[in-house]
């Protein structure tokens, strides 16, 4: 391999050409973060050109000196390149420093470094935001024991007494807790005292035997559901949905948000249902 000199060389911002074929792209985001590198740290890495005073390499710099109002860069002439190797280059010197990975011990060790020094700038200038530097640092810390939480124990129902029934109704100040079956009308009357709901967030049965599994926790201790934990046709489940999404929806305000969860196999017979009762009360409506 040839030994070559690289010479840097201060040219004004305003004759250098930018590549209108460069395929890497830059937001306006990463752009703010480069001038705000370059104001913090300086202009340390050069703007590679052709003879022609093209930029094969440092677009975004280039751009954000522009913003900065900075009117010279420092430049490096590769003129010992041709076309084609120039178009390589350009690819090449982008897609190689995604190959790299970071050792996600070693970057939060650095970045708790940096944390507990007195700095006259924002962590945030390495291009890391707040929140994924707070995580890297938290990560840090050994791995507790897991240690299950006496609050998060559920009360083994069928050898102690049940608190509540069906049909209690629990006053909580301005709350209400109400047990009882979301298909019933009358349990509507007990629960909102004829008040509406301006938002919803429900959480019906999925109908689905494995639906007491939940990925990561194994399995939810609670018995089976009453109704539509298994048993039911998919034709029996939409009109299961149809029958409390009905009630939800008349004693809901006009535009009332209604958060439903639903197993994704079971999102086509959701789908269905809503359709169902929207399509029943624009009907009641225009009637």
């Amino acid at each position: 391999m040839t030994k070559r000199i690289l010479v840097v060389e201060y040219l004004p911002v305003t004759t250098l050409k930018l590549n209108p074929q460069n395929p890497r792209s830059h937001s306006e985001k990463q752009l703010r973060e480069i001038a705000n590198s370059i104001k913090i740290f300086g202009f340390n890495v050069p703007v590679l050109i052709d003879s022609q005073l093209r930029v094969i390499a440092g677009h975004g710099r280039v751009l954000a000196c522009k913003a900065l109002g900075i009117s010279e860069v420092p430049t490096i002439r590769l003129e010992h390149l041709s076309e084609h190797q120039i178009r390589a280059f350009t690819i090449a010197d982008n897609r190689l420093t995604e190959n790299a990975q970071w050792d996600d011990r070693l970057l939060g060790e650095e970045l708790n470094n940096l944390s507990e020094a007195e700095l006259d700038f924002s962590l945030e200038v390495t291009g890391f935001e707040m929140s994924e530097i707070d995580i890297f640092i938290e990560n840090l810390g050994p791995i507790a024991e897991e240690r299950e939480d006496p609050a998060d124990v559920i009360p083994d129902s069928e050898s102690k007494p049940q608190v509540t029934k069906p049909g209690d109704c629990w006053v909580l100040n301005r709350h209400r807790v109400f047990c009882g079956d979301a298909r019933d009308v009358s349990a509507y009357s007990v629960l909102t005292k004829g008040q509406r709901a301006q938002m919803v967030f429900t959480d019906p049965p999925y109908n689905d035997p494995i639906d007491g599994y939940v990925a990561g926790f194994g399995r939810i201790h609670h018995p089976e559901f009453p109704v539509a934990s298994g048993e039911m046709s998919s034709w029996e489940f939409t009109g299961f949905l149809n029958q409390f999404m009905a009630q939800v929806a008349r004693n809901s305000v006009d535009g009332a948000l209604q958060f439903i969860c639903m197993d994704w196999r079971h999102s086509a017979e959701l789908i269905s249902a809503a359709q169902s009762v929207y399509s029943e009360l624009k009907n009641n409506v225009s009637g």
